[in-house]
Parts: C-alpha cells; sequence; structure tokens
C-alpha cells in the first residue's frame, strides 16, 4: 500500500492495526568469571564495576605486601647490632669479684644449711634421752609427800628446791641421794640411778653432793639456811 492510500484511509476514519508491544529482554547477570550474580572479580568494595585492583605505585615495591609493615624474625633491631657499642665487655677484675661474691654466697649458704642440721640433729637426740630418763625414772622417785624439810640447790641458773625428810636430807648430803629433774619436776632418787640418769641425759642432773667436798663450798646443805628474799626463784 502505498503512503498516498495510506493517507486517504486514515482520512476517511481507517485507524492503523495495533501492534503488539515489545518488551525489553532481560539478559541474567553473569560475573566475568563466567558465574551468574555478584560483582565482577578484583572490584574493589564499593567500587564500580569493571574496576580493576590498583596498579602499584613506587612506593609499595618499598614498603612491600600490605600488613608486612614491620621486618618479621628474630634478627638484630637498630642499635643492638654486635658492633653497636651497647655492652662494654667486663674486665678481669670484675669477673673476678663476680667469682668471689658466688663463692661467699655458696660458703653462706653451706652454713645455714650445716647449721640446721645439727639444730635438728640435737633436737632428735634430746628428745631420745628425754625419753629414755622418763622410763629409767618410771616408778624410782623416792620423793614423800609428808617431807617439811626445804633443801635449796642452784641449777640453769636459779636456786631451786626439793622437799625431803630428816634423814633423806642426811643422805643427800653425804652424796647417797641425789636430785633429778625430769619434766619440770625434782625428782630424789639414789646415787646408783644418779649415774644411770647422767649417762642418758647429763643436763638433768640437777644435785650431786660431794661428801669429801668442804662444807662452804655447799652454803645450801644446812637446812637453817636463809634464803635472801630478793632471790629469784
Amino acid at each position: 500500500m502505498s503512503d498516498t492510500l495510506r493517507d486517504q484511509l486514515l482520512g476517511l476514519g481507517f485507524k492503523s492495526a495495533p501492534q503488539p508491544e515489545r518488551k525489553p529482554e532481560r539478559k541474567p547477570d553473569a560475573r566475568r568469571d563466567g558465574r551468574p550474580g555478584g560483582k565482577p572479580q578484583g572490584a574493589r568494595p564499593g567500587g564500580k564495576p569493571g574496576d580493576g585492583p590498583r596498579p602499584p605505585r613506587d612506593g609499595d615495591a618499598r614498603r612491600g605486601p600490605p600488613g608486612k609493615g614491620r621486618p618479621q624474625g628474630n634478627g638484630p633491631r637498630p642499635g643492638q647490632g654486635p658492633n653497636s657499642g651497647a655492652g662494654k665487655p667486663r674486665s678481669r677484675e670484675d669477673i673476678d669479684l663476680a667469682k668471689a661474691y658466688a663463692i661467699r654466697a655458696q660458703k653462706e649458704k653451706d652454713d645455714r644449711i650445716e647449721a640446721e642440721r645439727i639444730k635438728q640433729e640435737e633436737a632428735r637426740v634430746r628428745r631420745e634421752a628425754k625419753a629414755k630418763l622418763d622410763e629409767l625414772l618410771k616408778d624410782t622417785g623416792l620423793n614423800d609427800e609428808a617431807a617439811d624439810i626445804a633443801r635449796h640447790f642452784p641449777y640453769g641458773g636459779k636456786i631451786k628446791r626439793i622437799y625431803v625428810t630428816a634423814d633423806q636430807l642426811r643422805q643427800l648430803n653425804a652424796g647417797e641421794l641425789g636430785v633429778v629433774q625430769n619434766n619440770g619436776r625434782y625428782v630424789l632418787v639414789t646415787a646408783a640411778l644418779l649415774a644411770e640418769a647422767e649417762a642418758v641425759f647429763a643436763q638433768a642432773v640437777a644435785l650431786r653432793v660431794d661428801p669429801n667436798a668442804p662444807a662452804e663450798d655447799d652454803p645450801y646443805a644446812d637446812p637453817q639456811y636463809q634464803v635472801p628474799d630478793d632471790l629469784v626463784w
């Protein structure tokens, strides 16, 4: 149909047949690496599609890869090299002095250990001796509850006393009896038992009278002896 005829028909009221509406074709999203959806590989966050990685600049080669700003490993730090001069070599005198201090400290330590060992050994021997003395003096004391005569004697730097009868006082002054200290008590024993107690634990012998000694050597032998009021018991 020519344009003239078409114009004549439109002029008579004829309308052109409506043509179907064409929809735009929608292509599926595709990544540049061939996978559907997502952002193109190598794009920077927040960048436009197609933006590749930033080309390296001259300064990047000197800085190295990201996150590697500090050198790794146990290499020497600046100023700590073998020729940095941070430490001064010790002289022979300093070395000898340090050795002397070390020897003296070790000797003092050894002396303390030895002193503690001796102390513990003495305490053990003392405990064993006291235990033997307890067994030796068991039910052997001659103390009389009715005794009313005070016999004084020096022991441990102080004046002590034990109550005896008149006959026991005579025997005590004659050396036939003796006094042993045991567990805070003063026990009257025979001379033979006194010798055994001395062999077990000599410190326990509180009173042994030598009958051949001069009388002035034992002023407390007389029961009438007056003890001073200011005496510490």
